[in-house]
């Protein structure tokens, strides 16, 4: 069975890290002239319109995969118009990249906070580490459940900002492509990407399986940095 307090858990920093990653799309498309997401009320870290956008992505599948699993599975999104990326693709792909960014900024701000902890002798570094759980209270109570938070942003952002920077469609990855393309280029790539209605499936179904071989010697290094001099294998 699984621990339905850890999977609450597991599913507060979900939100959390998605609604944040949602606006952050929104925010960069707003100030790179597009307003759509900012009328559908998703330049906000309320998650409320996010929810309203993407009910089941964000609320239904997530809860029914922590009651089942312990784990949340979800989606969401933020529109945007596909004529303003046509016209302005340096600024879409920046917009493609501001979602992976907030997680990213929520990855190092828990590492900091971690080791603020180390430093005042509150976590230390357990003699294993598994997702999740990558610090370790010299106390119980709600330094405990503190340390397992942290853990989790820690944790759960890094697979947010790892998959979703994977470079294939509909990831953010491959909406950040033509900052390394020539606008020729990124012409033929659009035009391909958005005649193809089944590419997203087939990125879809690719990212799921090679994530882990990516996703688990980068969780390693992460670790490892929160921790200098100790090796985790």
């Amino acid at each position: 069975m699984p621990d339905l307090a850890e999977g609450l858990v597991y599913y507060a920093v979900f939100l959390l890290s998605t609604t944040l990653h949602e606006a952050a799309h929104a925010w960069a498309a707003m100030r790179g002239g597009d307003l759509t997401a900012y009328h559908g009320g998703q330049v906000s870290i309320d998650p409320l319109p996010h929810i309203r956008r993407e009910p089941f992505g964000m609320v239904v599948l997530p809860v029914i995969s922590v009651l089942i699993s312990g784990w949340p599975f979800g989606f969401a999104s933020a529109p945007y118009d596909p004529n303003w990326a046509r016209r302005y693709p340096r600024r879409a792909a920046w917009m493609a990249l501001a979602g992976p960014g907030a997680n990213l900024a929520l990855i190092i701000t828990a590492a900091l906070l971690i080791n603020i902890g180390l430093v005042l002798d509150i976590f230390y570094s357990p003699e294993s580490i598994s997702f999740g759980h990558v610090t370790a209270a010299t106390g119980g109570g709600v330094i405990d459940a503190i340390a397992f938070f942290l853990g989790v942003v820690f944790s759960l952002n890094l697979v947010l900002f790892i998959l979703n920077m994977l470079p294939l469609p509909p990831l953010d990855g491959s909406g950040a492509l033509p900052l390394l393309l020539s606008p020729e280029a990124t012409r033929r790539y659009q035009d391909f990407i958005w005649r193809q209605a089944g590419l997203g499936w087939i990125g879809i179904i690719i990212a799921w399986q090679v994530f882990d071989y990516v996703f688990n010697p980068l969780f390693l290094v992460a670790v490892n940095l929160l921790y200098p001099g100790v090796s985790y294998h």
